[in-house]
């Protein structure tokens, strides 16, 4: 994947042609509203139309330390910080 830019959604609107011309070149970009990403225009190629889960198993052995009796807990912490 090529680089990663930000643009707020009125410069977006402003320069699509140009994100467009970005995402053949294999460049994505974020677009934000009030500075929160919103979405993002990336190449077709690295966009996932199925909805499909991509597998876990190269995760594997990364969690260590993680999962415990209150995992749950765990969880729902990770992502309420995520979702910050």
């Amino acid at each position: 994947m090529g680089c990663v830019k930000r643009k707020g959604a009125e410069e977006a609107r402003n320069q699509f042609s140009e994100l467009l011309a970005a995402a053949e070149r294999g460049d994505a970009t974020v677009i934000t509203k009030h500075g929160r990403p919103i979405t993002a225009l990336v190449p077709a190629d690295q966009y996932d139309e199925t909805g499909d889960q991509k597998s876990l198993l190269s995760l594997r052995g990364t969690g260590r330390r993680l999962w415990s009796k209150r995992s749950l807990e765990r969880v729902r912490a990770l992502r309420d910080e995520w979702d910050r």
